[in-house]
């Protein structure tokens, strides 16, 4: 089992806020805040009505808004929607995500892909990789001679804390 499912059952809401980094709790508040459209501080199927309107979704079902709101245990206040994602990421399995992002860069389906293709994309795009990033990449995961690195391997890890052939 990976680190996230040893959290124990239930996911109490005690525990919501560690489950996130800082600014992705603050987004969930921009979105929470947005939905909220009365500012009671609590979603109700008014609230989704009225925010899918502004969407272009005028015409949604009483019955698909009150399943809507029925997903959780009760009032949506902001622990609640938090606990909601929580769960749904919680319960996604990831690694098929990921290993079909990787698959993109390996059109022939080898499994492997270039070292520098890597070291490329994670230093030039986006979140940039550092220097000392790249070399603890390479540390955990070292390319092979031909320097072709193990992306289901890394995708493994990524979403279950340990690598494959270290299991006990």
């Amino acid at each position: 089992m990976g680190l996230r499912q040893q959290q124990g059952e239930g996911g109490g809401s005690s525990n919501v806020f560690s489950m996130f980094e800082q600014s992705q709790i603050q987004e969930y508040k921009e979105a929470f805040t947005i939905i909220d459209q009365n500012r009671d501080g609590i979603i109700s199927k008014d609230d989704l009505r009225d925010v899918l309107a502004t969407m272009g979704q005028l015409n949604v079902k009483n019955e698909e808004l009150e399943a809507m709101v029925k997903e959780a245990s009760g009032p949506i206040n902001f622990t609640v929607f938090l606990t909601m994602f929580g769960e749904k990421l919680k319960g996604a399995d990831p690694e098929d995500v990921i290993v079909s992002a990787f698959k993109v860069l390996d059109p022939e389906v080898t499994g492997s892909i270039k070292k520098e293709m890597i070291e490329e994309l994670l230093t030039t795009q986006c979140d940039r990789f550092t220097a000392e990033e790249m070399t603890n990449l390479w540390a955990a995961f070292p390319p092979d001679v031909a320097g072709n690195v193990d992306y289901k391997n890394i995708c493994y890890v990524i979403t279950h804390g340990e690598d494959k052939e270290e299991e006990e």
